[in-house]
């Protein structure tokens, strides 16, 4: 995939950019592996707002991509590579020999042929097959990898996303998150071999509000500009600061930069933490 830029015939066009598809080899789903996406609109069942900022976009189906990948030692061919538009990786559709197909996710470098395969014993090490994390080459690239044996692919499934097999040592493998975390995870999880496709993903600029909207996103307000009984930071006559000792959320709570992850039973895994920042793209 690469970025297509336009002539600045506009404001909007100047410094929008957009996909320019080439990877993708068929425009249309398979009908049978959709369902319909229902509009929640960031609400929850009392109508209430739960998520701000979310409402309206294109309408779209969602793909029922397989992340647990638990058909074994049946190869698999790629057949199609298609659009996904409720992510930013692409998806393939896989055919196996039985007849049955499945959608995964599109792995960087996999092409329309490519037989892969998914098994839980030591195999041929190329990108696309599936295996445990105990049966990978130490210091290989994997993806969508599993935290519960089992369950499927919870972690690393983002467009140009990787991470690395660092170790494996009794019965945890260690391996390292695009985010910087190293973690230790069972070694008897699942893990795809190679880097999630469409990496430049990151690289697109929406440019305009109106293409923003088009994805279900809608305008944010600073709370600055609201009056105070919207937002704890409104009021006030001209250009005030918040008038608090921190920022808060709507709600009240304390916001940005504030530590919002409890205490989890898989905490004591944790080797290193993520490093500060926001991150984006793939692994470094």
């Amino acid at each position: 995939m690469s970025v297509k830029h336009y002539r600045p015939t506009s404001a909007g066009r100047r410094i929008s950019s957009v996909d320019t598809f080439s990877d993708i080899t068929n425009e249309k789903p398979f009908k049978k592996l959709t369902i319909t996406r229902k509009q929640h609109a960031g609400r929850t069942n009392s109508g209430k707002i739960s998520v701000r900022h979310q409402g309206g976009g294109a309408r779209r189906r969602l793909r029922l991509v397989d992340f647990l990948q638990n058909k074994y030692d049946i190869p698999g061919k790629i057949v199609t590579v298609e659009y996904d538009p409720n992510r930013g990786a692409r998806i393939a559709l896989l055919q196996f020999l039985d007849g049955e197909k499945r959608y995964v996710l599109a792995i960087d470098g996999m092409k329309i042929g490519d037989m892969i395969i998914s098994s839980l014993q030591k195999g041929d090490a190329r990108v696309g097959n599936r295996f445990p994390l105990e049966m990978i080459p130490v210091g290989m690239e994997v993806c969508n990898v599993e935290l519960t044996p089992g369950k499927g692919g919870q972690c690393v499934r983002g467009a140009g996303a990787s991470a690395q097999l660092m170790a494996v040592e009794g019965s945890f493998a260690v391996i390292r998150l695009p985010s910087g975390e190293t973690r230790m995870v069972p070694k008897q999880c699942m893990a795809t071999i190679g880097k999630v496709s469409n990496a430049d993903h990151r690289l697109i600029r929406w440019g305009k509000a109106g293409r923003m909207r088009h994805r279900g996103i809608r305008p944010t307000v600073r709370g600055k500009a609201m009056n105070p009984v919207d937002h704890p930071h409104g009021g006030g006559e001209g250009r005030n600061s918040i008038g608090l000792k921190h920022p808060k959320t709507p709600s009240g709570k304390p916001a940005f930069g504030v530590k919002t992850r409890g205490k989890k039973s898989t905490d004591s895994r944790i080797l290193q933490r993520r490093r500060s920042g926001r991150f984006v793209g793939g692994s470094k």
